[in-house]
This record gives C-alpha cells, structure tokens and sequence, in this order.
C-alpha cells in the first residue's frame, strides 16, 4: 500500500499518504461494522455491497488508458482504475476487514482470490466483483489475449508484493513510452530499477542468512 502510494506522489506534490490510508481504513471499518458474526462469508457479501454496490468501484473502460487509473489515490477519488489497482484495493479493504486475500499475477489482467469458508474464490475487481470459477477465468483471459491459454495453474500464480509493484510500474511505463512522455517514463523506470536492486538484495541476504549455521 505505501509503495503504491509513494508510486503516486510522482503525479500529485501535495498528496497525504495518511489521509490515503484513512480512506482505506474507513472503508473496511464500514465492512466490519456490518459483519458481526465475523464469518468470512458475511464479510466478503458486506465488502462487495460496500465496494461494488455502494461506492461502484469498477474498471475504468471509457478511459483505460489513462495515467490516473495506475495511481491510488486517483482510484479512490474516481472509483475507477486499471484491474491492478482496484485488485490492491480489494485486498487492502478485505484484510482490514479479517478476510485472507491474495493478488492473482495473471497474464493481462489482474485478479484476486479470497478464502471463504476454506474454499479460494476467484474475484474479478475490474468487473465489479465478479466471482469466477478456475474455467471462467481461464476464459476471460483468453479473451483479453485473444488467443487460447493453457490451461496452467502457473497462470493464476499468486502475486508477491514486488510483482504487485512492477505490473503498477510495468503499466505506467508502457503508458508513458506510448504517449512519449520522457520524464514520466524516466521516473517510473528509475522507480522500477529501485524495486528491482531492492529485491536482489533481500535475496542475496536470504541466501546468506540460510548458510549460516549456528
């Protein structure tokens, strides 16, 4: 959350990272409110009522391509976004609200599964919550590469935080070098080095804690 937030300080000087974590606080506050029985199930209908229903987050179609869509606060202010962004938000509101949720890196479009009642679901945040079975969302991508998958588990790997940050990065790279905006672009990718020097180094110091002995 802080990453994706110090991602978007790029686009806006007076932004409050604390204000952005409010928000997002309130909105979980709202779910567990009404979830008394603290059961995974009422949690996840009263996420999707509170998200879906009555803040109307959904994916940004009239306007995809859009810088916007990739920043978090923006996303918070419009409802509208690309289907990584509102995924983190999905995850971020779930968790503060007692669900277990998890980023799905898949090819073209990200996803997110939660855990309900010891079973995963698949959750589509671009398009309004929608639950999808392991064929649904096999075809959903098929769509969006316009070509049959495989149908590989590889595909809906979870993703780690750092991938979370590089498809955010990955898309505003792509976005600037598109519409030649030089510095933009200069900027996330610097941004993007850093996430990648910062995650050899944690490998590098795992690698060498795990040769100890003691």
């Amino acid at each position: 959350m802080r990453a994706a937030i110090a991602v978007s300080m790029h686009a806006f000087d007076d932004l409050d990272p604390l204000r952005v974590e409010q928000r997002l606080q309130v909105l979980g506050l709202r779910v567990k409110e009404r979830s008394r029985s603290r059961r995974a199930a009422a949690i996840l209908a009263n996420m999707h009522t509170v998200l879906f229903e009555e803040e109307r987050f959904a994916g940004n179609l009239e306007r995809y391509y859009n810088a916007l869509n990739s920043y978090l606060p923006a996303v918070l202010n419009t409802r509208r976004g690309v289907p990584v962004l509102l995924s983190l938000i999905y995850k971020l509101v779930g968790e503060s609200a007692g669900l277990k949720v998890e980023g799905i890196n898949a090819p073209g479009h990200f996803l997110v599964r939660v855990l309900c009642d010891d079973a995963w679901m698949i959750v589509d945040p671009f398009f309004a919550g929608q639950v999808l079975t392991r064929d649904e969302a096999f075809d959903r991508l098929d769509r969006i590469a316009r070509r049959p998958l495989p149908r590989q588990d590889e595909l809906l790997a979870t993703a780690t935080h750092a991938r979370w940050l590089a498809r955010i990065l990955g898309n505003l790279r792509q976005l600037f070098a598109t519409e030649g905006r030089r510095d933009d672009l200069m900027a996330m990718t610097e941004l993007a080095a850093a996430l990648s020097d910062f995650e050899r180094k944690k490998i590098e110091t795992s690698s060498i804690t795990d040769t100890v002995t003691w």
